[in-house]
C-alpha cells in the first residue's frame, strides 16, 4: 500500500518523497489509519522500523482541524525516555509540519539544559516531546497545562521502564485528562509494559511487526578473539588498515568510552565519547557531525544509543559485549538499515567467550570467528 492510500496530505506526500521515503514501513501502514481514526495503539516494533513516522504524520493530520491551543496548553504530549530521542522526534514533527497548511508548534524538553528557555518557548506550543523529569519541573513551575491535552504517545516505553521512570509516568497520567487518545510505542510487550497497556489503553489496535531476519542478514558480522589488553590496537588497526569512516563503537562503561576515544584521536584518529556524562551541548554536537560523517568515529554506551539514529551507519563495533542477547541486536541494528548492508564487528576475550555463545544461541545466528593472533598489530 503506497503512503498516498493512507490519508494523508498531498503535501506529506510530496514530503516523503523528498525525504526518499519510497513505500511505508509495515507499522506505518496499520498506525497512521487507526491514529488518524482516533483510535488508541499499542504498537510493538524493533527500533529502527519506522515507529516514529507511523505517529507524527497522522497526529500533525489531526491537528489541522482543531482550534489554536490557549497559552501554554499543549494538545499532545510524547513522553520519551532520553534528551536525544526527544530532539530527534521534534525534528521529525518539525520537518513534516513546515509543510501543512496550518503550523504547528512542537518542542522538546529535557534535563542537563537550562530550564529558563524551555519555560519560555512553550508559549503557543502544541506538541511537546518529554522527557518525564523535566516535564514535572515544567508542571511544578506553572509553565505547561495538560487540560486540552488529546492524545498521549508512549514513545520506547521498554526503555523508559528499564530507566526508572514508572513513578513519574504515574505522576503524569494522573495529571492527564481522562479523555484522550493513547499511542504506546515500544521494541518489546514486557510485563510492564503490558501492565501499562491495560492501563492506558482503551479497546487499542495491536500491532506487532515481527523483526525480519532480513534485517539481521544485511549485517555482516565477524567476531574477533583478543584479549583485554590488545581490543585498542585491534579496534585501530581495523580502521586504519580497511579505511573505516562513521564507525560506532559499543562500550560498557563511561570511563570505558572515554578511554577509548582518547587513545583514538591520540593516535590520529578523529574520535568523541557520548555518553550520560557529557554536556547536552557536547553530546548534540558529536552526534550532529558524526550524523553527517564530520566525526570518524563515535564512542557511545548503551544508555545513549536509542538517540542515534543514521539511514546508512556502515561500521559498528561492540568494543565490550552488552549484559543481554536483546542489547547485543539492539547495538548491532543501528547498520543494516534502510535495506542497506552494514557490518558489525565484536571483540571477544577470553572472559567473554561463553556470554558471546549464549547471545550467538538466542539470536539464531553464528558468527564468523577470527583470531587477533595472525594479526600484525605493531604500531596500532
Amino acid at each position: 500500500m503506497p503512503f498516498s492510500a493512507l490519508g494523508l496530505h498531498p503535501s506529506l506526500i510530496q514530503a516523503l518523497v523528498d525525504q526518499n521515503y519510497e513505500h511505508p514501513y509495515p507499522i506505518q501502514n496499520e498506525a497512521i489509519p487507526a491514529i488518524l481514526n482516533k483510535k488508541d495503539v499499542l504498537g510493538i516494533a524493533q527500533t529502527g522500523s519506522g515507529k516514529t513516522v507511523s505517529f507524527v504524520l497522522p497526529i500533525l493530520m489531526n491537528l489541522q482541524g482543531i482550534a489554536d491551543s490557549k497559552s501554554r496548553h499543549i494538545n499532545v504530549l510524547v513522553l520519551v525516555p532520553t534528551r536525544e530521542l526527544a530532539i530527534q522526534v521534534n525534528e521529525v514533527f518539525q520537518l513534516f509540519g513546515r509543510v501543512l497548511p496550518r503550523r504547528i508548534k512542537s518542542m522538546a524538553v529535557y534535563g542537563g539544559a537550562s530550564i529558563n528557555p524551555q519555560m519560555m518557548g512553550l508559549q503557543g506550543v502544541n506538541i511537546l516531546v518529554a522527557t518525564p523529569g523535566r516535564l514535572l519541573e515544567l508542571v511544578e513551575s506553572n509553565a505547561v497545562h495538560f487540560s486540552e491535552i488529546h492524545t498521549l504517545v508512549l514513545d520506547e516505553a521498554d526503555k523508559m521502564l528499564n530507566l526508572g521512570f514508572t513513578d513519574e509516568m504515574n505522576r503524569i497520567f494522573e495529571l492527564l485528562p481522562k479523555k484522550r487518545q493513547n499511542l504506546l510505542f515500544s521494541a518489546t510487550l514486557s510485563n510492564e509494559v503490558d501492565t501499562i497497556n491495560r492501563v492506558l489503553l482503551h479497546d487499542p489496535i495491536t500491532i506487532k511487526i515481527e523483526p525480519e531476519k532480513d534485517n539481521i542478514d544485511l549485517i555482516s558480522q565477524l567476531a574477533y578473539f583478543v584479549p583485554d589488553e590488545k581490543k585498542g590496537p585491534l579496534l585501530r588497526y581495523l580502521i586504519k588498515h580497511n579505511n573505516q569512516k562513521q564507525v560506532l563503537v559499543f562500550t560498557s562503561s563511561v570511563y570505558s568510552a572515554d578511554n577509548v576515544a582518547d587513545k583514538l584521536r591520540k593516535n590520529g584518529i578523529e574520535a568523541l565519547a557520548i555518553h550520560s556524562k557529557k554536556s547536552q551541548g557536547a553530546r548534540m554536537d558529536a552526534l550532529s557531525r558524526f550524523k553527517f560523517g564530520e566525526l570518524r568515529v563515535l564512542v557511545a554506551t548503551d544508555l545513549i544509543s536509542r538517540g542515534i539514529d543514521i539511514k546508512f551507519l556502515p561500521y559498528v563495533v561492540n568494543y565490550e559485549l552488552p549484559r543481554s542477547p536483546k542489547e547485543y541486536i539492539h547495538r548491532i541494528g543501528r547498520t543494516g538499515r534502510a535495506e542497506s548492508a552494514g557490518e558489525a564487528i565484536s571483540f571477544i576475550a577470553p572472559a567473554d567467550e561463553h556470554h558471546f555463545k549464549v547471545i550467538q544461541k538466542k539470536m539464531g545466528k553464528w558468527v564468523t570467528m577470527i583470531d587477533s593472533v595472525g594479526l600484525d598489530l605493531q604500531g596500532y
